[in-house]
């Protein structure tokens, strides 16, 4: 088998005093889709931010295409090919649809993503691209955060949180596109409140309960027992 491309291994994190990540490891291997689970506070966004460099482990390491990210600035991590979707999409509101994706652009990192072709994935875009980004729509707005990772060219992309507050239908519309995400040789780590889509779309899961891997396994061979009873802790 060959390495993975991120491996954690054992990390812990803090805020101050307050641990929050407790001896995680993750592994996600090239081209796979893994969907992170939990309530509410179970540590899912903080493992994402300890990922992409915004809050580096305390303990543990972060292993990245062999090489060691863990207390890597959050823009060398990003150079190095790690995007983060932030939750809450955190799109510059002065900036146009056009502008916000060309500062996606700024690593400069080769690669198969570009205006045209995140317009064509998400034509809606293109067609607001002159618009400022607080117009869109809850669910446009989404498809413009995905869009400015996209133009980074990440080899790992970091999804928190996408299908929040958004109605069903956009939550399905957005989904359809990953596959064609994934079709570039892409990785993708899905942070997800929403259990239905989140084991359609991965090949791995794993559920954090309190800081803590409780469950980890093929998405196709969990119970919907198992996963209940790690997510609640029960």
């Amino acid at each position: 088998m060959p390495d993975p491309l991120l491996e954690l291994r054992a990390i812990d994190a803090f805020y101050g005093d307050f641990q929050a990540l407790f001896g995680v490891s993750l592994k996600v291997n090239a081209g796979e889709v893994v969907a992170v689970i939990g309530a509410n506070g179970a540590g899912k966004s903080t493992l994402l931010k300890s990922i992409a460099g915004m809050m580096p482990p305390r303990r543990g390491d972060i292993v990245f295409d062999g090489q060691p990210v863990g207390g890597a600035p959050a823009f060398d991590v990003l150079r190095r090919g790690i995007a983060l979707v932030p939750e809450g999409r955190r799109l510059f509101p002065s900036l146009t649809v056009a502008e916000n994706l060309l500062i996606g652009g700024q690593s400069r990192r080769p690669g198969p993503w570009s205006l045209t072709r995140v317009y064509d994935l998400f034509p809606v875009l293109a067609e607001r691209r002159n618009l400022p980004a607080p117009s869109l729509s809850g669910g446009q707005q989404q498809m413009c955060a995905i869009a400015r990772a996209l133009m980074s060219n990440p080899r790992l992309m970091l999804c928190d949180e996408i299908s929040l507050g958004l109605a069903p239908i956009v939550v399905r519309d957005i989904y359809a596109r990953l596959p064609a995400i994934v079709a570039e040789g892409l990785s993708l780590i899905l942070v997800e409140q929403d259990i239905a889509q989140a084991l359609k779309a991965a090949a791995q899961v794993y559920c954090l309960q309190e800081g803590r891997i409780a469950l980890q396994g093929n998405a196709a061979e969990l119970t919907r027992e198992s996963i209940s009873a790690a997510y609640f802790g029960i």
